[in-house]
């Protein structure tokens, strides 16, 4: 247990203090960076999805188009 502790007392002002690091070197608020990554992943997560709408629809529109030919075998 005491390994743990001593992990997470060195990651602690290195991996939680990320954003106000870069907040800081870009001369922004730390809330307003915040939002922005959060606001940023509901895009890339929305963007993702809706490709896979419009890439379903496409397929969904192929299948209705292209003609089922009989194969060889079927003769």
């Amino acid at each position: 247990m005491k390994a743990i502790e001593k992990f997470r007392n060195m990651l602690e002002p290195y991996g939680f203090e990320v954003i106000a690091r870069i907040s800081e070197r870009l001369g922004m608020r730390a809330s307003r960076l915040r939002l922005l990554f959060i606001y940023l992943s509901f895009a890339t997560l929305g963007a993702a999805f809706v490709l896979y709408l419009v890439i379903a629809f496409f397929l969904w529109v192929k299948d209705g188009l292209v003609i089922k030919r009989k194969s060889v075998f079927d003769l």
